[in-house]
């Protein structure tokens, strides 16, 4: 995968100050959160819907 220069400078600047150990550890854990972050918006949406839905009932 190609990046751009900030990002692998941003991602170096992570494992340098020791926050991760490598960029594969910065790039799995930034995928695990967006991937979080992607459920918790289609649950939010699910709630909404069905809400929605008992409101108009």
């Amino acid at each position: 995968m190609k990046l751009p220069p900030k990002l692998v400078k941003s991602m170096d600047e992570l494992v340098e100050e020791g926050w991760y150990s490598n960029r594969g550890d910065v790039m799995r854990d930034a995928l695990r959160e967006k991937i979080r972050q992607l459920k918790l918006t289609r649950l939010e949406a699910a709630i909404k819907e069905d809400i929605a839905w008992g409101l108009s009932q």
